[in-house]
């Protein structure tokens, strides 16, 4: 029987976290034993769960990363704890996700994988893993990280500092991620895919595998035309995910159109002008779904992002997507289920959504419903990664 460790900041919350849960399942399933390493939260999991720390470390890292720009290099304690327990559970392979978010000493983690040199997944849902400091940087249009992340135009974004380490950073990641023999990384986006390429983990074995999304919770429900409504859904909402855009879009439309925008915090909310609805979230996963079939548009103005899963939740409830041209977001569509807009170009969006009026929601219901069924069903995604442990233990 196959033991495999997975390690993300959340699980079975937000993104990651429910990839990282729904991987387990599938590791069940093959009668295998699932472990989730997790740094923050209080979740429930089918898999056995691992705290890596506690919230006072999760402070004191953060601090730490204010000072220094050490992003990932504190948890000192937490971290070496941890690898006691790695060394009673004795896993066949470990599975990376997120190990930035202020709760794993990446440095101390891998000294130890180093020392028992068992194969390593890394399913990469940003940038982070390459660069000296930040997530993302294509709004900066920065390509230092080709040879040597320095003088960064972003410590002051997350990881927020006050200083800028990013050399140091750097090195060190290139150090200990490059060299690593067992390595096998695993981008959720051709287009992240591309950037690994380039990057000083390029002569790693990349495979993109896409993610997905449990289709018996995002599903079509009952479709009652009301008002033409618009919907946006993020965990945080700033202008990285255009919330100046969608306010923007907000005056260019009449008062026929409806706009909702959920994940918003109450302060948001109290300064949303007239006709947007703010929701700072819904009750269940349940209550998500229906509301993505009850909206006859998704709209994704992000101007940073990987391969956001709410696209993927809106195509399975049969609702057409327009996205800007950011990242991997324009991956999940097609011509039959949505448009993808130049980044900013609001007159193209709003040019996309009377297009989508015109032939009305059910013309693309269908479509949408089927590539999601077709290329992010959750089952048949996670199961690629039952195939890659097969190939590599």
């Amino acid at each position: 029987m196959k033991t495999i460790l997975q390690i993300n900041v959340t699980c079975n919350t937000g993104s990651t976290g429910r990839i990282a849960e729904g991987i387990g399942e599938q590791i069940l399933e093959q009668g295998w034993r699932s472990v989730i390493a997790y740094g923050r939260g209080n979740p429930t999991s089918k898999s056995e769960l691992i705290r890596i720390g506690n919230k006072w470390d999760m402070y004191w890292h953060g601090l730490e990363t204010r000072c220094f720009d050490n992003h990932g290099l504190a948890s000192r304690n937490a971290t070496r704890k941890f690898v006691k327990q790695i060394e009673e559970i004795k896993p066949d392979i470990i599975h990376l996700h997120n190990i930035h978010g202020y709760y794993l000493n990446y440095e101390i983690l891998f000294e130890y994988l180093y020392q028992i040199n068992i194969p390593v997944v890394w399913t990469m849902h940003d940038c982070w893993p390459f660069t000296g400091h930040c997530a993302y940087f294509s709004r900066v249009g920065c390509s230092k990280w080709f040879t040597q992340c320095e003088e960064c135009e972003q410590y002051l974004r997350y990881p927020s500092s006050f200083v800028d380490n990013s050399p140091e950073n750097f090195r060190l990641k290139k150090e200990l991620f490059d060299n690593y023999p067992q390595l096998f990384l695993i981008p959720v986006s051709d287009w992240l895919k591309s950037l690994l390429q380039k990057s000083f983990l390029c002569d790693k074995q990349i495979n993109t595998i896409y993610n997905g999304i449990d289709l018996k919770i995002f599903r079509l429900h009952e479709y009652i035309p009301n008002k033409f409504r618009l919907l946006g859904v993020a965990n945080i909402w700033s202008d990285r995910k255009g919330l100046s855009d969608f306010i923007e879009l907000r005056n260019r439309l009449d008062s026929n159109y409806e706009m909702i925008l959920v994940g918003l915090t109450n302060a948001q909310i109290k300064d949303l002008p007239t006709g947007i609805v703010g929701v700072k979230r819904t009750d269940t996963i349940d209550d998500l779904s229906r509301l993505y079939s009850m909206s006859d548009i998704y709209l994704n103005l992000t101007y940073e992002d990987n391969f956001p899963t709410t696209n993927l939740e809106a195509l399975a409830c049969g609702t057409p997507v327009i996205t800007y041209r950011t990242g991997g977001s324009p991956e999940a569509i097609s011509s039959e289920t949505g448009f993808v807009i130049e980044q900013g170009d609001l007159n193209g969006v709003v040019s996309a959504i009377k297009q989508v009026r015109e032939k009305g929601k059910s013309f693309y219901e269908k479509n949408c419903r089927l590539r999601a069924e077709t290329y992010f069903d959750m089952h048949k995604q996670y199961a690629e990664y039952i195939k890659l442990y097969n190939m590599i233990s």
